[in-house]
């Protein structure tokens, strides 16, 4: 089982068509699929064979000396247990699908007789083979590094935990609100010519003044709301007035973190229950909120949260530190892209 490095590269190489990304989980179905599989799978002894290549071995002589020697040994054969290949299966993807260890058994033995040749002519050596396997050992390393290195930031304590959640509160705060939307402009009644100057500039300067209404109505409704009015009443005026059809307009968000809003609506976070925030304007329209409640998440509702948070960022921290020990410079002369050629 112990081939060279540039071995598995190719195997790792031929699977990954076939293979999720790593550390993405398997779909439902799939998974039931894995749990069918894996059943009889399990009954299997480490030690038992579970992958057979007759007529090739390890130590086999090289074809030219089998040619000489004239002599074949029908008897010779390669016997993989359960244990090595899943040993090797984890090495490649760690909890590879059953369908996935099948294609590897059918790849396998081919790869493993192929490889073998090429080593015995020192394909292995030449060029440009040589460099490929080097560079294919450059990736197979980094990913283990990375791998590595997530391995260890996983290891986050209690006290950690309860440290990130008394130095970032705002984090974990939940804000019951209601949202009034107030679009920007008027939907177009129907279609218009605009085939010549002055259609164009009519139609410029009914959007102008459509958007000058809209942001005058919002203005209202949000004086409106702060007296006290339904939101979702005000919600229904602003759409009509917009031309917007909405069959169930609805202005409730429920309880939001401050991670579910825009950057540009943070000011409502500054609100004190009951209060209704002035116009927030931005590229999807006027917006205006109402806060009905605010609380906080426990440390222990939070903790798996911030277990995973630490742990990205530990891992984050690693490999960032890895990335500033070097700089790069690049010959732009030779890296700059030629020019376009025009079409034809």
């Amino acid at each position: 089982m112990n081939r060279t490095i540039w071995w598995l590269c190719a195997l790792a190489g031929s699977l990954a068509w076939g293979q999720a990304n790593p550390g993405t989980a398997p779909s439902p179905a799939a998974a039931q699929d894995e749990d069918k599989d894996l059943s009889p799978a399990a009954a299997v002894a480490m030690d038992a064979p579970v992958l057979t290549i007759k007529g090739f071995c390890h130590d086999r002589k090289t074809a030219d000396q089998k040619a000489a020697s004239a002599v074949v040994d029908s008897a010779c054969q390669t016997v993989i247990t359960r244990a090595q290949f899943e040993k090797m299966t984890s090495a490649i993807r760690p909890n590879m699908t059953m369908s996935a260890k099948q294609q590897l058994a059918n790849l396998y033995p081919r790869l493993l007789v192929m490889s073998q040749r090429a080593e015995e002519i020192g394909l292995d050596k030449q060029a440009p083979f040589d460099e490929m396997i080097a560079f294919s050992r450059m990736q197979i390393l980094t990913q283990g590094l990375t791998r590595k290195v997530q391995e260890e930031s996983a290891k986050v304590s209690d006290h950690d935990i309860a440290e990130y959640y008394g130095k970032h509160p705002e984090e974990f705060e939940q804000y019951t609100l209601q949202r009034l939307l107030v679009p920007l402009r008027k939907q177009p009644a129907g279609a218009k010519a605009t085939d010549n100057q002055t259609s164009d500039s009519k139609a410029a300067a009914e959007e102008k003044s459509s958007e000058q209404e809209l942001a005058e109505l919002a203005q209202s409704l949000r004086a409106r709301a702060a007296a006290g009015e339904d939101f979702l009443k005000l919600q229904r005026e602003a759409f009509d007035a917009a031309g917007v059809k909405v069959a169930s307009p609805t202005t409730a968000l429920g309880k939001v973190r401050r991670s579910a809003l825009p950057a540009s609506h943070t000011a409502i976070f500054e609100l004190k229950v009951g209060e209704v925030s002035q116009v927030i304007t931005d590229s999807g329209g006027h917006y205006i909120y109402k806060l009905e409640a605010k609380d906080r998440l426990s440390l222990d509702q939070a903790k798996d949260e911030i277990r995973q948070t630490v742990q990205n960022q530990h891992a984050k921290d690693a490999l960032d530190k890895i990335q500033a020990s070097y700089t790069t410079e690049t010959n732009k002369a030779y890296f700059t892209l030629p020019p376009s050629q025009p079409d034809k």
